[in-house]
């Protein structure tokens, strides 16, 4: 302890920085050899997630890899939305000038989005599968009613296709009430 109180302080703070830097520096280097830096991030992100009781039992019951593609797609567009906006603005330096710039910051958030909803994401696509699920399973307990005004219009729409496929329009109303002979050979009225 002698040794460090007759350091020079700002020479410890040198130091203390040039080991936190290496220590840093290992760490990535280790992520990078197993290839797994974000994927490391967003698995811990979904466990303390989960830990947290995060979510409602309803979307705890499905699974990640249960979720229909569709429903992660359109998660990784919402996602890419919200990345586009958190990314820096003045980032000539790190996506380039101009149209190409913005090309490929673009990008860079889209794929972003795109990992992190197949990773589980934020959980939209958990969130309305499970919504699309229940509403499928509490159709057929639903008492499904219509007002008069619906059942007037189904009625009309119906006489207007009998019109139709029976070949009476309106140049042809008098063929109303006349006899037809079906493919059977009885006579209706």
């Amino acid at each position: 302890m002698d040794v460090v109180r007759a350091a020079d302080p700002s020479a410890m703070a040198e130091a203390q920085q040039k080991l936190q830097t290496a220590k840093a520096s290992l760490q990535a280097s280790r992520l990078n050899e197993k290839n797994a830096g974000f994927e490391v991030a967003m698995n811990t992100m979904n466990t303390a997630a989960a830990d947290a009781g995060l979510g409602n039992r309803a979307t705890n019951a499905i699974k990640t890899e249960d979720i229909p593609k569709p429903y992660r797609q359109y998660e990784g567009v919402v996602l890419q939305t919200f990345i586009s906006s958190m990314l820096p603005k003045d980032s000539e330096a790190v996506f380039g000038k101009g149209n190409a710039g913005e090309i490929w910051k673009s990008m860079m958030a889209e794929q972003i989005g795109n990992t992190i909803a197949q990773r589980g994401g934020v959980g939209i696509a958990k969130q309305m599968y499970a919504e699309e699920l229940s509403r499928i399973r509490n159709k057929g307990a639903q008492n499904v009613t219509t007002d008069a005004a619906d059942k007037h219009l189904s009625q009309l729409r119906l006489d207007e296709i009998e019109r139709k496929t029976l070949g009476f329009d309106k140049a042809n109303e008098n063929k109303v009430g006349q006899v037809f002979i079906s493919n059977t050979g009885s006579t209706t009225a």
